[in-house]
């Protein structure tokens, strides 16, 4: 039987989508945090409707993972390396999900209605200051640990398609020039 060296085709596009998605909403999170200006209602009104689009993705997307083939990793990675890999694969999924509904329990928490066009989603909290206080920092924390994970994700890619050439980042970008 021949081994699948690429992802499914829905997968990358999902993955390669995703990856834009959350980089911008980063950067509008940060924006939204450092302006008061008019651009500040624009920003939030980008990044709540891309919070849930974001949610929604990551749903498929493990909906994906779990009934797509997926490639091997390269015989030849270390233990360790395999290790790390899954658990950072794993870390990324959880700060993708937890992301937005922290998000949306922090508006809701504050009194603030997630709308989504004219529908107004329900609130996933009770409103309470004391809730805020503390959804609120766990959004920024939550971003920043989200970021760093992506940031090394990246870096091992990277290190995959440009240094090994092992067929790690050509299975997601769909190159075909795998050499598992």
């Amino acid at each position: 039987m021949k081994q699948n060296n690429t992802f499914h085709p829905a997968l990358r596009a999902i993955h390669w989508l995703m990856a834009a998605a959350i980089m911008a909403m980063l950067f509008i999170g940060v924006a939204m945090v450092a302006t008061v200006s008019s651009l500040h209602s624009l920003l939030v009104a980008i990044h709540k409707p891309l919070g849930l689009m974001i949610l929604l993705l990551v749903i498929v997307r493990l909906w994906l993972r779990f009934t797509t083939a997926k490639p091997a990793l390269p015989a030849a990675l270390p233990g360790w390396q395999k290790l790390l890999a899954h658990l950072s694969h794993w870390a990324l999924y959880a700060m993708m999900l937890a992301q937005p509904l922290i998000g949306w329990a922090m508006l809701s928490a504050a009194g603030y209605p997630v709308t989504l066009g004219n529908v107004v989603l329900p609130p996933v909290v009770a409103v309470s200051n004391d809730a805020y206080a503390l959804l609120r920092p766990l959004h920024s924390w939550v971003a920043l640990a989200l970021f760093l994970t992506v940031m090394l994700h990246l870096a091992a890619a990277l290190f995959h398609g440009l240094i090994l050439r092992d067929g790690v980042f050509s299975s997601m970008a769909g190159s075909g020039t795998s050499k598992r």
